[in-house]
């Protein structure tokens, strides 16, 4: 029986062939294309200084978690091993449970649930029942994970109804157009990797690695913006682009403005 730490000892194999150009990376443009994942922790971190300031402990957390995700899945596309794909999935996992558990609305606890305190137990709880249960049956665990997307475009769709601001719904719209290609890229090398094997081109993984950090670029300010809205009324939070809103390849974060009024 191979370790669980063996290169090919994970039940999940991608599309792209194995060390076809790297006779110690298995899978090299999938392993190469998580680049994105060590640089959106830092951009978050520096766009989003001034929330960071006055809300470190998410900002930090959340940001060594995707740092992680990025460590981990290099680690597993490098390997292809049953550890590197529990380590992948598990660090995806544990990096939504901590987004959940800070930045969840209020407003859509549980009825049982009164303070944050008490929805951080619920989270911890969760994700530690999750955690034992992916070990049974590893190759489930990545569909569970994306089906969590769903909940989040739910929750921003509700959001969108009772906001106003254009520039708001214009980075929901960015974000959601990301995610779209992403999982189509996801799913396409999934089930349809015959045919890109078929035309020499078995790299939608590698795609689904850098559309879905992009994603994230949109996804993290939408947060922190309503997170302000919720938990910080002292602050106005104003949705700006860097370099500047004139670049076409430009990066939404948050800056606070002292105030009182609300979306």
């Amino acid at each position: 029986m191979p370790s669980i730490f063996s290169y090919l000892s994970a039940e999940v194999d991608w599309c792209e062939g194995n060390f076809e150009h790297s006779a110690i990376i298995a899978e090299y443009y999938n392993t190469i294309s998580n680049a994105g994942f060590f640089i959106l922790p830092p951009a978050l971190l520096y766009l989003n200084r001034q929330y960071c300031q006055q809300c470190p402990l998410p900002m930090y957390f959340t940001s060594a978690l995707l740092f992680c995700v990025g460590i981990f899945s290099t680690y597993f596309h490098m390997t292809l091993s049953y550890v590197g794909q529990l380590l992948d999935e598990l660090s995806i996992l544990w990096t939504l449970a901590v987004a959940y558990s800070f930045w969840y609305p209020q407003v859509y606890f549980p009825r049982c649930i009164k303070n944050r305190k008490h929805f951080l137990w619920l989270s911890g709880v969760i994700t530690v029942v999750s955690t034992f249960m992916s070990f049974i049956k590893p190759a489930l665990n990545a569909y569970m994970l994306n089906c969590i997307a769903f909940h989040f475009l739910y929750l921003t769709r509700k959001e969108l109804k009772k906001c106003n601001n254009k520039r708001v719904h214009q980075i929901a719209k960015a974000m959601v157009m990301w995610w779209g290609l992403a999982i189509t890229s996801w799913i396409g090398d999934k089930w349809l990797c015959g045919l890109w094997q078929m035309i020499n081109f078995p790299y939608f993984h590698s795609f689904w690695h850098v559309l879905i950090a992009t994603s994230l670029f949109y996804l993290f300010p939408l947060v922190i913006y309503f997170n302000v809205i919720y938990e910080m009324p002292s602050f106005k939070p104003k949705l700006e682009y860097w370099p500047s809103d004139s670049w076409p390849v430009r990066v939404p974060y948050v800056a606070l403005e002292q105030s009182h009024k609300q979306c």
